[in-house]
């Protein structure tokens, strides 16, 4: 894979096109750590995409052919590599923005559903492909799937396996948006441009209450609520936009 910047806005392209950007225990330790280097004070926004034809087919079924592992290294690899991926977006400080260009299967779509935002092509299609060689959902899959989807739907597609189109993948809300496929890159740019006028250390602090909240008692989501606020009270951020509000201006924040 390989990573840009341009004006805050990071760029990290899958580029295995003759495989269709399948993900190696290799590539995915890589794009791990290029996510755990996301610092709001460098980047506004993360872009995942695929080159070619496809955003991601998930993982290199070659290299699972060649596996000779025990249930506890498989464990320790997975572990470390896939799980590790949708850690790193779940708690990047900053917006990761999914721009699928192709084919989302299997950990490709697990990692579309783990995105804070994902726009796709009207060409794309999706799968929870993990049973087609006798696995269940993992790269957050059994965890972040049923909350978009339901519980219902997402057992049909993690055990049929079956491709959707994108326009069903939007109804779904595994995707934000579908647009024609020589709009990508435009609408994309336009969440970008958006993002980069927010204050990013408040996203991130909206961001961690959400994905911290999920799975709290109402009470306790309502207290942990409270205490991130509390710090974006204290923030610039604040200071900026009630200032911006009372002057009759734009807020300029950093």
């Amino acid at each position: 894979m390989h990573v840009s910047d341009d004006d805050g806005i990071r760029t990290i392209t899958f580029d295995r096109p003759e495989v269709r950007n399948a993900f190696t225990p290799d590539a995915a330790g890589e794009l791990a750590e290029i996510l755990a280097e996301s610092d709001p004070k460098e980047q506004d926004a993360i872009v995942l995409t695929g080159e070619g034809k496809a955003f991601s087919a998930g993982g290199d079924i070659e290299s699972m052919a060649e596996r000779e592992e025990n249930v506890r290294e498989a464990y320790e690899r997975v572990r470390d590599t896939l799980s590790r991926v949708v850690h790193e977006v779940l708690t990047a400080p900053v917006p990761v923005v999914a721009k699928v260009n192709g084919d989302a299967v299997g950990a490709g779509m697990a990692l579309v559903t783990a995105a804070d935002f994902a726009y796709a092509t009207e060409s794309a299609r999706f799968a929870a492909s993990f049973i087609n060689v006798g696995l269940i959902p993992d790269m957050g899959g059994t965890f972040l799937l049923p909350r978009l989807v339901g519980l219902r739907k997402a057992k049909e597609l993690a055990f049929t396996g079956e491709l959707i189109s994108a326009e069903e993948a939007a109804e779904l809300d595994v995707v934000n948006e579908v647009v024609p496929d020589e709009q990508l890159d435009i609408r994309v740019t336009e969440l970008t441009d958006t993002l980069a006028d927010q204050p990013t250390h408040t996203i991130a602090l909206g961001k961690q209450a959400l994905h911290e909240n999920l799975g709290k008692d109402w009470r306790e989501a309502l207290d942990y609520e409270t205490m991130v606020q509390s710090q974006a009270y204290d923030m610039p951020a604040h200071i900026e936009g009630v200032a911006a509000f009372l002057e009759g201006r734009e807020p300029e924040f950093e």
